[in-house]
């Protein structure tokens, strides 16, 4: 009967011991775990966070609307009643027309357009791209980008 008594007392022992590597940890050792678990548990959340924040900014960010301006637009009208001509700017002395830069014939009635330079206002053709007068060289673009202010549409802002 002893015998019996000595090995359950022999395996109680070894269960014991056994668990207490997992009830009863090593301090020192958990210890030097610490900076590990502080950054896995603290910090790699927050960088989460910041770049999850950063991502929904990115998409939601506002921004600026750009169109380009294709058509030709009417030019102005002195008080005169005579046509003001934009400086560097291809314009139709027949229909009244504002191409974009480097245009060179008008879309309505196919007459060659005129370009006044805007350093000194002398008149020339707009297929000559250099003034005779004061040499300047205009740089042709051909589109121009009109950004539409970002407040509300015309006539969509409410009343105070």
């Amino acid at each position: 009967m002893t015998d019996v008594l000595n090995q359950l007392n022999s395996v109680w022992n070894q269960l014991i011991d056994l668990t207490s590597r997992f009830v009863v940890p090593d301090w020192g050792a958990l210890i030097n775990l610490l900076p590990v678990l502080l950054l896995i548990g603290v910090v790699g959340p927050l960088l989460t966070l910041i770049v999850f924040a950063w991502l929904v900014y990115g998409v939601r960010a506002p921004r600026a609307k750009v169109q380009f301006d294709e058509g030709p637009d009417r030019a102005p009208v002195g008080p005169d009643g005579q046509l003001e001509a934009p400086r560097g700017l291809p314009y139709c002395r027949r229909d009244g027309l504002v191409f974009a830069s480097g245009t060179t014939r008008c879309t309505e009635c196919g007459d060659d357009l005129a370009v006044i330079c805007p350093m000194c206002g002398l008149g020339r053709e707009a297929t000559i791209s250099t003034c005779g007068n004061c040499g300047l060289v205009l740089q042709v673009k051909p589109r121009v980008r009109v950004l539409r202010p970002a407040g509300p549409p015309p006539g969509g802002g409410a009343v105070a």
